[in-house]
């Protein structure tokens, strides 16, 4: 560059004045490295996790509500057969499967979403990424989950289960159990697609086969073991405490 091309100021200085507008950093450019910072952080934070499932469920659940209990009660029973939790970190039935996974010795991980009316993550949560972007965080739900199991939810939850339905069903991934726990809760989104989706053939019988429906914890559990094998009560190949040495 020559004559009135030469710029008036260098590259590093710029860079390092501070001064001028800010509007920079909410340009689409600078929003393509934020979302490839947060899956950074997140294959970072949970690349070593090792056998976990993903919980997901209200977050208006209070603390009274049988769900909640069920939530404690699942969190705990998916520790024994040995599986971190995954839940999305805020209150209701995802702050219940994280304290029933820390209260009985689990690793308990929270993926909270920047939300306007949710602040940080539960105090359950022993393992915490916050994700700016649906997109990343559920990337981060499904990529380290052996399986989904779903208590009562909104739109959220549906939202959740549909796209890890829509997955297994377009084979972007393999051998992932989907679990509803609450036979009265889901029953009946269960009774409508049968009755109406399979009758004018928007799903086929195939499809709602991707769906287990229980009311049972341990039956929940079962059905993410049975479809996974990688653990029994204790990862496999990994000695558990009451088996004897090699």
């Amino acid at each position: 560059m020559r004559g009135k091309k030469v710029p008036g100021s260098t590259t590093d200085q710029r860079l390092l004045d501070s001064r001028g507008s800010a509007d920079w950093v909410h340009t689409d450019p600078w929003r393509v490295m934020r979302i490839q910072s947060e899956f950074v952080t997140g294959f970072g934070a949970l690349a070593e996790l090792g056998p976990a499932v993903s919980v997901f469920g209200s977050a208006r659940t209070r603390p009274d509500d049988p769900t909640y209990e069920l939530g404690t009660r699942l969190g705990a029973a998916l520790v024994a057969a040995g599986y971190a939790v995954i839940t999305g970190g805020g209150p209701g039935a995802m702050e219940a499967a994280n304290r029933g996974a820390l209260d009985a010795g689990g690793t308990s991980v929270g993926l909270g979403i920047e939300l306007p009316f949710e602040a940080g993550l539960n105090e359950y949560v022993d393992l915490g990424v916050n994700f700016r972007y649906f997109f990343a965080r559920k990337t981060m739900f499904v990529k380290y989950a052996s399986g989904f199991i779903v208590l009562p939810g909104g739109f959220g939850t549906l939202d959740e289960l549909f796209e890890a339905v829509t997955l297994v069903q377009t084979q972007k991934v393999t051998s992932f159990p989907i679990v509803l726990l609450g036979t009265g809760y889901w029953g009946g989104l269960l009774d409508w697609l049968r009755a109406t989706a399979r009758t004018v053939g928007t799903v086929n019988e195939a499809d709602l086969a991707l769906l287990t429906l229980t009311d049972d914890v341990e039956e929940a559990v079962a059905a993410i073991v049975a479809a996974d094998g990688s653990a029994r009560g204790g990862l496999r190949g990994v000695p558990r405490p009451e088996d004897p040495l090699p």
